[in-house]
């Protein structure tokens, strides 16, 4: 029989696959982006059921295919129910986890990238860091994960303040990146800047971030 490979990751998204199972894409530390199936988890009571939804994060063992793997169990440390049952929150999330898939690959080095995702998911659910701002630490920092993150821009004006926020995100570990606050005025600047990296660097339409403009 073949042996079973354990990863930790997180569930980045799920969907339907024939009548009861579901096709779920984790991001993990040891294979990259992996694509799973997990058999029967959309029956009701399937102990696989809780473990393929978005966001679920801990060790998951997999049975590896000539395409894809196979789902046969799952230890799940945090579920982000914070998340799941705030509805502007979900689809943050769900935004940073669309970034996530775009920018990860199969059998690449993502333990960054994943370290900065869970990091995301848990500021989202602090009350003390507006959720716009989050949302301009995760795009930077995803992009300076990728190597394509210039730092401040030296083109135009910025304030001192919004200036040092932008180079510490670059510079700074995933465990302080969400540490500082900053004045409404300050965060537009950052806002504007992330925007323009952006279109720049992601080249691509985001789903959720378009539902996320309606409630934001």
């Amino acid at each position: 029989m073949q042996d079973a490979i354990f990863v930790t990751g997180m569930v980045l998204k799920q969907s339907s696959s024939g009548e009861y199972d579901r096709r779920v894409t984790i991001l993990t530390k040891e294979r990259g982006k992996v694509v799973a199936f997990a058999r029967g988890a959309r029956r009701q009571g399937n102990r696989l059921a809780a473990a393929t939804n978005s966001f679920a994060f801990g060790t998951f063992r997999l049975y590896q295919g000539r395409d894809a793997y196979t789902l046969a169990d799952a230890d799940i440390k945090n579920y982000f129910e914070g998340l799941m049952s705030d509805y502007e929150g979900a689809y943050y999330g769900m935004y940073f986890a669309e970034i996530a898939d775009y920018y990860a690959r199969e059998n690449n080095d993502e333990v960054k990238l994943l370290g900065l995702l869970y990091q995301s998911l848990k500021a989202l659910q602090l009350p003390s860091i507006p959720r716009p701002l989050v949302r301009v630490i995760f795009e930077c920092k995803a992009m300076a994960v990728n190597g394509e993150y210039p730092g401040a821009p030296t083109d135009r004006e910025l304030s001192e303040s919004a200036t040092y926020a932008l180079n510490y995100i670059g510079q700074s570990s995933l465990e302080k990146l969400y540490t500082f606050t900053v004045t409404e005025e300050v965060l537009r600047e950052m806002q504007e800047v992330a925007a323009n990296y952006c279109a720049k660097y992601l080249r691509r339409d985001f789903k959720s971030l378009e539902i996320l403009k309606t409630l934001c």
